[in-house]
C-alpha cells in the first residue's frame, strides 16, 4: 500500500511536469504504479474491505504466471494497478487454497467412525521448567475415536513396561476398550514392518488379547486417525 504522502507527491511532481517514468524512477515505484496514482490525483482509493471482496481465481492465476511466482509482487499488482484492496496474507491464504501456490493437501485420513471400534495412542515429547530446569516430559495419550475420550500421563521416562501400565490403568478407569488400537510405528511394540505389514511384539500382542483389543500401526501417510469426515479441516 503507497502510503498518503508518498501519493501525493507523485501527482505534485506530476503537475510540475515529470514524466511518470521519471517519477516512478526517483520514487522507487513502478511505471504502472505511478499512472495509476497519477489517474487517481494522488488521492487514497476507497476501497471495500478485503474480507468483502471475491478474489478472482483466474486474476490470480494469471497475476501469478506473469510475477513468476512472486507473491509479493502479485500482491503489488493487484493493490496498485488492479484496485483490488486485499492484505498479504489473505491473498497467500486464497493462493493455497485454489492449489496456484501449494497443492492443497489433506490433514488427515478420513475413516468413518463405528461405536466401539477404534481407539489410537500417541506420545509426544515436551520440554518444560521444573525447578529452574529444563527436562524433558514424555506425554501419553488414548483416544478414542467415536466419543472423542481422553486419557493422558506425563512421564519422565517411557518404555514397553510404562506403556502397558499406562493402558492398564486407562482401560480400567474408562472400564472398556475398542476393538482395535492405531498405534505409530513404535519398537516399544512393533517388531518389524510398518504399516498395514507391520507385527507386533508377542508380547505386547499377548497382553493387547487380554484386554480384548488387537494393535495395528498406522500407516506411514497417515499417522493421525483422530479426525473423522466431519471433523477433518479443510
Amino acid at each position: 500500500m503507497i502510503a498518503t504522502d508518498k501519493r501525493k507527491a507523485v501527482f505534485l511532481l506530476h503537475q510540475e511536469g515529470m514524466s511518470a517514468r521519471e517519477i516512478a524512477r526517483r520514487l522507487d515505484l513502478s511505471r504502472n504504479t505511478a499512472r495509476t496514482i497519477i489517474r487517481q490525483e494522488g488521492a487514497t482509493p476507497m476501497r471495500p474491505r478485503a474480507d468483502k471482496q471475491r478474489l478472482d481465481e483466474a486474476l490470480l492465476r494469471r497475476l501469478y504466471q506473469e510475477c513468476q511466482g512472486r507473491m509479493a509482487r502479485v500482491h503489488e499488482k493487484l493493490v496498485e494497478e488492479e484496485g483490488v484492496q486485499v492484505t498479504y496474507p489473505t491473498l497467500t491464504r486464497r493462493l493455497r487454497e485454489l492449489g496456484i501456490s501449494t497443492p492443497p493437501k489433506p490433514r488427515c485420513e478420513r475413516v468413518p467412525d463405528e461405536p466401539g471400534l477404534e481407539m489410537q495412542h500417541d506420545t509426544s515429547l515436551y520440554q518444560i521448567e521444573l525447578g529452574g530446569r529444563r527436562v524433558k516430559l514424555i506425554a501419553s495419550l488414548l483416544y478414542l475415536r467415536y466419543s472423542k475420550r481422553r486419557y493422558l500421563r506425563f512421564y519422565r521416562a517411557f518404555d514397553r513396561f510404562k506403556m502397558k501400565c499406562f493402558f492398564h490403568e486407562a482401560l480400567m478407569f474408562w472400564g472398556c476398550a475398542a476393538r482395535q488400537c492405531i498405534i505409530d510405528n513404535t519398537n516399544l511394540a512393533r517388531l518389524r514392518g510398518a504399516g498395514s505389514r507391520a507385527i507386533i511384539t508377542p508380547e505386547m500382542e499377548s497382553f493387547a488379547r487380554q484386554y480384548g483389543f488387537i494393535f495395528r500401526c498406522h500407516e506411514l501417510d497417515h499417522p493421525n486417525r483422530k479426525e473423522n469426515d466431519s471433523h477433518c479441516a479443510s
